[in-house]
């Protein structure tokens, strides 16, 4: 029954080798017994803790294997670890965790070395030991457990944690007393408990290795740790629940929801149709009255455990608890707001919404939702929904009518990513005129010169870069029929809108063009507006300005803010979890500019960019709003430009130029986002230099290295797959190449973000600045007597049912308050490093010289905005331009540059 020993143990071993690789590898869930330990099985000793005796085996003269005793130490580890919150900690569960508690078994943890046996090549035996809670302080838990290590154990690479316990447990980080230090591994992670899922999970230590760095004992559990990120070890089919930790790709085909309503049904977004980046895979069935679509019944959307909000954060007046409260808010506002389409009766009921707000019943739950909103009413059976006066009325109230301002706001307001140079005169659609009309523009050089006082020629004017334009032309244009169509009295133009760049380096706005493409029954129609000289052409500017306000205003949202930096994003996020291991320093490095943008992104989904949610109903594309941000990334975006300096480039508003502070030179000498900007990437780029460089002296080093190639090729190919054919894809060869993928990949989820985001309510709190739609005709459109009559006789009046209703506008405004709104906990760029780059000396010393110029950026922002020459950031009632300062108070400040987009 048993083999005889072979005379020579080179000979076994080379069998046993040669065997071993005809038995498939066990599942991870299945806790198999690591081979030379099935005679050190655990048993509890009377303190409820398990000692592993560990020995060192040899081969006698005659081939037996002995073991020779090891001196063993004694080494303690402490884990501090967090409650999941009160409600769920006083469940059925808990008296048992406590008796877990009590008995010392909470966790079992095991360390692994990151050495191998010097006498037999192989992987050192783990120690093990369970930890008992000995200490808490809401939040935090802190166990203890004492290992028999023996001496030569050498460096502890990883350590595997099993939870006992029936609750899942936020492991944050573990301590080990070495001889030689303490050693702390930094977790950060939810951990399942046992009876869910079996598996032990593995957290590495704060070093960092490339793939072919890594110790060899460590290999194999890297390896592991990513198939199940890909799904590799998925047991079950179907959806996917918290604790798989999956990380897998899927369309945009959960926005519609066909079988509650079918005019909620909305086409797939992604794909040859309408090209988008991929969104977290969540498993759900597809719908009953269209298999294209996915279902969205009841609870959260799946997003990975650890991708969801921290207790704190998901639990403080923002993020997680903001999202999830909107769709029950809004009822109560409509309940009072009776009438859908009623308009604001004067600009004193605008005024109102400041001052006295509005009234609410008490029962309607808001009070602990919206705390910053909601004024409770002493004795009284309402609560009053009242708004904090916005920044830019708060410093001059009349400052949104005014064309200074307007223009100001495209280098220094909420979306400073629109305006470009012209370079080519006349202005010409590139659409299908047998579709659209005649594509030349109204804009003549006469109706120009005329308002800039014939200073120059049309030559000089664009020799000399002094035409800028927000262009929102060919985009509109395809829709404008079909948003005027839809049930929601919803106006649309296309809309070019110029700017003359004066001496002292503000714009002017000078002419405004309105399009109406031609249906079956009517002819193009399209005018150009000026700012005008009498009543009746300046109310006529002022309501040609509202519609090309809400253009840039929803083009902002959907554009600027959604598509170029959260969902962009996601496929990184994606691809770095499934390609880099987590002890990766490429990983290590993006890491907290990816933190929370998945779960955001999930809430996104269910109540803001989808069928019926707050975009579709705020703002002007309706239920075209997605599908327009499709047309927008499948003709404009490209990965290369969108790192700050390329698009400026792109856009016309700088060139390249060695001999210049930052490499370029801008147009618009005074153009605050760009100014400070360029700052905080130079600051960024240095900071991925000095780290790539470190990682990767030898450019060999990237192409050699197949989880950074995998990250970037599953980047491409997949999550961006709809434009994995394009010729501008940068290609991972040398440390340039990857310095400049990662900076812009930061810049995106930092600088870009911060800038269009943190100012929504500062700028469009008081919604006449940026109205996000327009509801009726500019009253020159095809006019009837009735409406000319009532343009002359109450202008006001046609402005005022222009603007969003007041069911609209309330709604937007209680979304971009909690929007605009920074976590107490808010994670700031520069603020504090990660464990991993304090580990090395070398890192942790780019990282306080990245610190310090963010430092140095927070004072130049200081001295520039006192500054009355720069026009753009500072004078009368002028907002200082502090949306790229990178830290602040929590609340809306208009300020702070979190490092990743967590709200």
């Amino acid at each position: 029954m048993f083999c005889r020993e072979s005379s020579s143990s080179l000979q076994s071993l080379t069998i046993a080798k040669s065997l071993s690789s005809l038995f498939p590898k066990p599942s991870a869930l299945i806790n198999s017994i690591p081979a030379g330990r099935r005679d050190k099985m655990c048993r509890p000793n009377r303190g409820g803790r398990c000692k592993v005796t560990a020995s060192r085996p040899n081969v006698d003269q005659k081939g037996n294997i002995v073991k020779n005793p090891v001196k063993k130490i004694k080494v303690k580890g402490f884990i501090t670890a967090q409650e999941r919150g009160v409600l769920e900690t006083i469940g059925w569960s808990r008296p048992l965790d406590d008796i877990a508690d009590i008995r010392g078994r909470s966790l079992l943890v095991e360390l692994i070395s990151a050495e191998t046996d010097p006498r037999t090549g192989m992987e050192k035996d783990p120690v093990e030991d369970y930890a008992q809670r000995v200490w808490f302080e809401e939040p935090d838990e802190k166990y203890e457990c004492e290992f028999e290590m023996p001496e030569d154990f050498g460096v502890v690479g990883a350590i595997r944690v099993q939870n006992q316990h029936h609750r899942e447990m936020f492991i944050k980080e573990m301590e080990l007393e070495l001889p030689s230090g303490s050693v702390t591994f930094t977790c950060e992670s939810w951990v399942t408990p046992k009876s869910i899922d079996p598996s032990k999970r593995i957290f590495f230590s704060n070093k960092s290795y490339l793939p072919s760095q890594t110790p060899e004992p460590l290999k194999h559990l890297r390896k592991e740790e990513l198939e199940t990120l890909q799904g590799k070890n998925r047991d079950q089919v179907g959806e996917f629940t918290k604790f798989e930790r999956v990380y897998d790709y899927d369309v945009y085909n959960d926005l519609g929801d066909p079988d509650n309503n079918p005019d909620l049904a909305r086409p797939v977004i992604g794909g040859l149709s309408h090209p988008y980046p991929r969104r977290c895979k969540t498993g759900r069935k597809p719908c009953n009255s269209d298999p294209s679509s996915e279902k969205r019944y009841g609870g959260e959307f799946y997003v990975p455990r650890d991708e969801e909000f921290s207790n704190t954060k998901g639990t403080s007046f923002t993020g997680k608890a903001i999202l999830a409260a909107l769709p029950s808010v809004f009822p109560q506002i409509e309940s009072v707001l009776l009438d859908p389409n009623l308009p604001f009766p004067h600009f004193k009921a605008i005024e109102n919404l400041f001052e006295e707000g509005i009234q609410l019943p008490k029962d309607a739950g808001l009070l602990p939702i919206l705390p910053r909103l909601i004024k409770a009413v002493a004795e009284a059976q309402d609560d009053i929904l009242q708004f904090e006066s916005p920044v830019l009325i708060s410093k001059d109230r009349f400052s949104w009518i005014r064309d200074d301002e307007f223009a100001r706001q495209t280098l220094a307001g909420l979306n400073p990513y629109s305006i470009q140079l012209v370079q080519e005169w006349p202005l010409t659609s590139k659409l299908d005129p047998a579709v659209y009309g005649d594509p030349t523009s109204l804009i003549t050089w006469e109706i120009v010169e005329r308002e800039i006082k014939g200073n120059m020629s049309v030559d000089e004017a664009l020799k000399n870069k002094k035409l800028f334009m927000l262009d929102y032309h060919d985009l509109l244009l395809p829709y404008v029929n079909k948003v005027r169509e839809l049930e929601n009295n919803t106006m649309l133009y296309a809309s070019r809108t110029l700017f003359f760049l004066s001496d002292d380096s503000t714009l002017r706005p000078v002419a405004i063009e309105l399009t109406r493409p031609p249906d079956i029954n009517r002819p193009q129609w399209k005018q150009v507006f000026t700012p005008g000289y009498d009543a009746t052409s300046c109310w006529l500017w002022s309501l040609a300005k509202t519609h090309a306000i809400s253009h840039d205003a929803g083009y902002h949202q959907l554009i600027s803010h959604w598509l170029r930096t959260h969902c962009c994003t996601e496929p990184y996020i994606i691809a770095a979890h499934r390609q880099l291991s987590s002890m990766h320093p490429i990983f290590r490095l993006l890491n907290p500019h990816f933190r929370y943008t998945m779960e955001i992104n999930s809430r996104a989904r269910q109540s803001l960019i989808n069928g019926g949610g707050i975009i579709e109903t705020c703002f002007w594309p309706g239920k075209y709003s997605v599908e327009l941000s499709s047309d927008v990334y499948d003709k404009l975006w490209r990965f290369d430009t969108e790192g700050l300096p390329a698009d400026l480039i792109r856009r016309g508003l700088a060139e390249k130029d060695e001999s210049a502070e930052h490499g370029v030179r801008l147009r618009i000498p005074d153009y605050p986002f760009a100014n400070d900007g360029l700052i905080l990437w130079d600051a960024l780029k240095e900071w991925m230099t000095d780290y790539v460089k470190h990682y990767y002296p030898d450019e060999g080093l990237i192409t050699l290295d197949e989880e950074l190639q995998g990250w970037w090729s599953e980047v491409r190919n997949i999550g961006h797959g709809d434009k994995k054919d394009e010729p501008w894809w940068p290609v991972l060869k040398t440390q340039d190449d990857l310095i400049s993928v990662v900076t812009t990949i930061a810049w995106v989820a930092s600088g870009h973000h911060a800038a269009v985001n943190f100012g929504q309510y500062g700028y469009g709190g008081y919604f006449p600045n940026r109205p996000t739609t327009t509801r009726i005709r500019m009253p020159v459109e095809d006019p009837t007597a009735e409406e000319l009559k009532e343009f002359y006789e109450a202008p006001e009046k046609v402005l005022l049912r222009t603007f969003p209703s007041q069911k609209q506008a309330t709604l937007v405004m209680v979304t971009l308050d909690l929007l605009s709104t920074h976590s107490p906990d808010e994670e700031y760029i520069g603020e504090y490093e990660e464990a991993s780059w304090a580990e090395d000396p070398v890192i942790y010393a780019a990282y306080e010289r990245f610190k310090g110029r963010l430092q140095y950026l927070e004072g130049v922002i200081d001295e520039r905005n006192v500054n009355i020459s720069l026009k753009n950031r500072a004078g009368a009632g002028v907002v200082k331009y502090e949306l790229l300062k990178p830290t602040s108070e929590y609340g809306v400040t208009g300020m702070g540059v979190p490092y990743s987009i967590s709200i």
